[in-house]
């Protein structure tokens, strides 16, 4: 008798306080400390002073906004439950509209970490001029099938790869730090300049600082892991909060530091014009350092890639759950991995990586991103009031709530009444489509004899099940609310 024929098929609980720390950096330092830079001085004007300000703002932004997120994943302690909770508290068409927008911004942002992976690893084969675009692609869509394939092994294996890179990402952005304080406190001429006159450079309008703060918030954007994985996380009523007070700040020093870093060796227009800053800085100071930096630089992209796999699947497998997906996406492997819906993700962002421009990736899928946060803490401050006696063992401050509401506001209307364009009309048009979306597809569709058959067979063919805990321990009763610990 096989003993593995007795494992509860489930997802586990397997990640506490320190994996969740390191969760929180592996998330979010990544992609947008090496990407963002460039778009943060651009919609600045290229002005020093504005552009760190933003940095230390989006910070303060990010746990606030954050800790407000905590409160849905510590009161529905599920994966997927930021999708969840939209359900249960405004309805499942906004949880669709949730579904829909998630469906194509997490490949957005898988892609252009995959595509920034595949830069730093090309470019030290090409000093002195940008890398080739196809063998760029190509190895962005390697990584990213190697990736799915190391998420079926589960999220212990995944946890396992996280603490290592974690280690080889801080090592790499701790020694670009420690090199711009030393030239700075060398006090040479050259590179304390751009810091001395940055008050007297020209200001970015309402409307750029807007678009600013949109890309420095991506770099931070991989906070909202532990919500989507809040099945799998021990005792989350308190490692939920305690991990992102510790985790963001110190995210947030280390961002600052990188950048007055970069901003001590390059001149703003060339990180401006840079595709690789971090190469383009190692190659100002050591050359020697730019494989050793590269390495790095591309085992952070790729433990933050494999957080954006398991926060998508997540969702995935939450919608699958509530019957707005196929079924099969619900069904775990042995590894208690829903195998399906890595799946799914990873075509989808191939298809994406095909073509793409990472500014504009950055542009679109923020955008999206705080527009659903903003319906996020409309559906908090609902569920209060229709259920104030729901158990709630961590609960964010008001003014919390309604300043995440104000900075949503603020980065969706600003471009669109200061300098409205009509890739702004498309993204609204896009976004709305989903309700239509969720009328044919939810309401009218019928399921056939035929499309149970392919479920079979896709079952068959990556050999999954369905979990045996549907509510992973949230109770259909309003009123009651149980946890489940493994």
């Amino acid at each position: 008798d096989n003993p593995d024929s007795h494992k509860s098929m489930q997802l586990l609980r397997a990640i506490g306080f320190f994996r969740g720390n390191i969760l929180i950096l592996s998330a979010t330092i990544g992609a947008g400390i090496f990407v963002s830079p460039k778009g943060v001085l651009k919609y600045s004007s290229l002005n020093v002073a504005v552009s760190l300000s933003i940095w230390a703002a989006c910070a303060v932004l990010t746990l606030i906004s954050a800790l407000s997120h905590a409160e849905l994943g510590t009161t529905f302690p599920i994966s997927g439950a930021q999708y969840y909770f939209l359900k249960r508290s405004l309805g499942s068409s906004v949880a669709f509209l949730n579904l829909w927008i998630k469906l194509f911004t997490h490949p957005l942002r898988l892609a252009t970490e995959s595509l920034l992976l595949s830069t730093y690893t090309i470019q030290p084969f090409y000093a002195g001029c940008p890398a080739p675009e196809l063998p760029k692609r190509c190895l962005a869509l390697a990584a990213l099938w190697s990736l799915g394939l190391l998420n079926a092994r589960g999220v212990q294996t995944v946890a396992w790869l996280q603490t290592v890179s974690t280690l080889a990402k801080m090592t790499v952005l701790c020694f670009i730090c420690f090199t711009g304080i030393v030239l700075l406190g060398m006090g040479e001429r050259e590179n304390v300049a751009r810091f001395e006159n940055a008050l007297d450079a020209e200001l970015p309008d309402v409307s750029q600082i807007a678009e600013a703060f949109l890309q420095g918030l991506f770099a931070y954007s991989g906070t909202s892991i532990l919500n989507s994985m809040a099945g799998e996380i021990k005792n989350p009523g308190k490692n939920i909060p305690k991990s992102l007070i510790t985790g963001i700040p110190m995210v947030a020093v280390v961002y600052l530091l990188a950048n007055v870093s970069y901003l001590a060796v390059l001149t703003p227009k060339e990180i401006v014009s840079a595709d690789a800053v971090a190469l383009t800085w190692t190659d100002k100071i050591i050359p020697s350092m730019q494989w050793v930096i590269s390495f790095g630089i591309s085992t952070s992209v790729f433990s933050t890639m494999c957080c954006t796999v398991l926060s998508a699947s997540r969702m995935i497998y939450r919608a699958s759950q509530e019957g707005q997906l196929p079924f099969i996406f619900s069904m775990l492997n042995k590894h208690s991995c829903p195998t399906t819906a890595v799946s799914q993700l990873i075509i989808l962002t191939s298809i994406v990586i095909i073509t793409s421009d990472l500014i504009n990736l950055i542009r679109y899928s923020g955008l999206a991103l705080w527009f659903l946060r903003g319906l996020h803490m409309i559906g908090l401050l609902k569920l209060r009031y229709q259920e104030p006696n729901l158990p709630r063992p961590y609960k964010v401050p008001l003014p919390f709530i309604f300043g995440s509401i104000a900075i949503s506001l603020f980065l969706i209307l600003t471009p669109l009444i200061k300098t409205p364009k009509m890739e702004h009309v498309y993204g609204l048009i896009f976004i709305f489509s989903g309700l239509l979306c969720y009328w044919i597809h939810v309401h009218l569709n019928q399921h056939s004899v035929s499309f149970v058959k392919v479920t079979c067979y896709l079952q068959l063919l990556f050999n999954v099940s369905p979990p045996e805990d549907h509510n992973e321990g949230i109770s259909t009763e309003k009123s009651d609310l149980k946890v489940i610990f493994l």
